[in-house]
């Protein structure tokens, strides 16, 4: 099997990260992606403002009834800083005969040298870019081993930055995320005092 996994603290999950998700699975013929929310990213500043649970609850929301995707609770299971790395050698174990991908924004990209342990991470993982209409795909530092393929993708300007600050002042999220993950959030009132 082909797999792809894409990680992130989805906090909250919203369209862009579907849209991404579904660009990799249809334009790279994935079997399936699996979604691999983080308990602290290394390169991001500050925590979750939801619980892990509640970012759990909501990512199993948003992709419900959407064929091809899954969710990985292991690293928050493993708590503490979310490598990569890590990761992908427990997804090796797991899945040691099928084809491997991480998927990332042509952001990312360009800063994938900065990856904890990448030329190790290179050899047992593929990346996906995911190039974004109007943004320059620019190639990171050279990295020895780097197998990466380029995939056309959907340009949506949401953040969760954005829903998080709509949330707090009661805007309308429906355009942003899953019905029932809105639902899930409202009913929890997630994000209603920070953004």
């Amino acid at each position: 099997m082909n797999i792809g996994f894409i990680g992130g603290s989805f906090d909250p999950v919203h369209f862009g990260h579907l849209c991404a998700a579904q660009d990799a699975l249809e334009g790279m013929k994935l079997d399936k992606v699996v979604f691999v929310p983080t308990a602290q990213s290394p390169l991001k500043d500050g925590t979750a403002r939801a619980t892990d649970a509640q970012r759990l609850a909501l990512l199993r929301c948003a992709i419900e009834g959407m064929k091809g995707f899954e969710v990985s609770e292991h690293e928050l299971q493993k708590g503490g800083v979310s490598y990569t790395l890590e990761s992908v050698r427990h997804f090796r174990q797991v899945y040691p005969h099928d084809r491997l991908f991480w998927i990332i924004g042509a952001d990312q990209f360009s800063r994938l040298h900065l990856w904890s342990r990448v030329g190790e991470l290179a050899r047992l993982v593929e990346f996906i870019c995911l190039e974004r209409p109007g943004h320059e795909l620019v190639l990171p530092v050279p990295i020895p081993g780097l197998r990466w393929h380029r995939c056309p993708g959907h340009l949506l300007e949401i953040s969760s930055t954005e829903i998080r600050s709509r949330a707090a002042r009661g805007l309308s999220l429906s355009c942003l995320m899953p019905h029932k993950a809105v639902v899930y959030l409202q009913e929890n009132a997630l994000y209603s005092t920070t953004t």
